[in-house]
């Protein structure tokens, strides 16, 4: 088949990741495959093989997510059987697309917990196919938009980063971030962007016992940086919370930590709980959206309501205070994230959609 997914732009994000991921499975698989974006370059962009081929349109980087001039001519001089729709802007152009390619399948996509522009619904209705990443989100589409049916297909997002961390990752990465042995650090790799909770973390964070040892890091950048820095310092929590800023080494990080930890209000399904299971580290998260489908609540980690700071903080604490049940809990995450989340069968689950559709 020949296939071209479409991004506004390869940041470091959950979407981007999986667009990166599925274009490298789609042509390891034999498939003619073409990435376009709107915006040129991107910290995933320099991560794309050779068989893959990458279009931007933007001439040089405008900073404009929205803006693809000549999407839909470079599309159709692809000749594509399938279109896959990756991400907020993407989507957009949807049904735009579906208009000006009549023998294409265009595939939108639904991952968000945001909610949507009417560009974005229209693409969503008139689109041959939309895979949305959970059970939630199938339903949060069929209340909300009136998608529902043959038309909404369930793929869960599979794993996007499959490094191994180096041997000797959890005592180097602790000794530079200066953990010790007996401290139990709680790990988050997030964009920092409204929504993601992090200033809610920072508060949970400060609920802990002082006399109890533990860290939080937090990997990734954004604007929420500035802001849930300035909250952590006036709580005091000074080396207590360790800012990382973007890391390409999260697989050490993992390897590192002993529990990942999420607070955000908005997600679709987040890639981060994924890596973190799939790579041993039992959850303590927030329930919202697809959050509780990530793991397996009671057995892989503790899910609290949303927005409940003291309950985030109280499991967090129940963690740190019984190592037996964190390895017990590791266990079940790995098994639970090399079951659910195989990028083998989720990929192969796409192909089969697409085929599907040029019956």
């Amino acid at each position: 088949m020949r296939i071209a997914l479409v991004q506004d732009h390869l940041r470091v994000g959950g979407t981007e990741r999986q667009t990166a991921s599925l274009a490298r499975a789609f042509a390891a698989a034999g498939h003619e495959v073409l990435v376009v974006t709107f915006r040129p370059g991107g910290t995933l962009a320099q991560d794309m093989p050779a068989s893959v081929r990458s279009v931007a349109l933007q001439p040089f980087d405008l900073h404009l997510d929205w803006f693809a001039p000549g999407l839909v001519r470079t599309v159709r001089a692809f000749a594509p059987d399938v279109v896959q729709l990756m991400g907020r802007m993407a989507n957009c152009h949807g049904a735009r697309l579906v208009g000006a390619l009549p023998g294409t399948r265009v595939v939108a996509t639904f991952r968000t917990g945001k909610r949507i522009p009417w560009l974005y619904r229209r693409a969503l209705r008139r689109a041959a196919a939309v895979v949305v990443n959970s059970a939630e989100a199938a339903r949060r589409i069929a209340r909300d938009h009136g998608v529902a049916g043959a038309q909404v297909h369930v793929i869960r997002n599979a794993l996007a980063a499959t490094a191994a961390p180096a041997i000797d990752a959890r005592g180097r990465v602790r000794a530079e971030l200066s953990a010790t042995p007996d401290t139990t650090v709680f790990l988050c790799t997030a964009m920092l962007r409204p929504g993601k909770g992090h200033r809610r973390l920072v508060r949970a964070a400060a609920a802990l016992p002082r006399d109890l040892p533990w860290v939080l890091w937090i990997a990734g950048d954004g604007t929420e940086r500035g802001p849930a820095e300035s909250l952590a310092h006036e709580l005091g929590l000074g080396e207590r919370v360790r800012f990382l800023g973007l890391r390409r080494d999260t697989a050490d990080l993992y390897a590192a930590a002993d529990v990942a930890v999420l607070a955000s209000d908005l997600e679709s399904l987040p890639n981060f709980l994924v890596e973190a299971q799939w790579l041993g580290l039992p959850v303590a998260a927030c329930d919202v959206a697809g959050v509780g489908e990530t793991f397996l609540p009671g057995a892989s980690g503790l899910l609290v309501p949303q927005g409940d700071h003291t309950a985030l903080a109280g499991a967090m604490e129940r963690l740190a205070r019984d190592p037996a049940l964190r390895g017990r809990m590791a266990v079940a995450a790995r098994e639970h994230a090399r079951s659910e989340f195989d990028p083998d069968r989720q990929n192969a689950r796409y192909l089969e959609l697409f085929a599907g559709l040029r019956r």
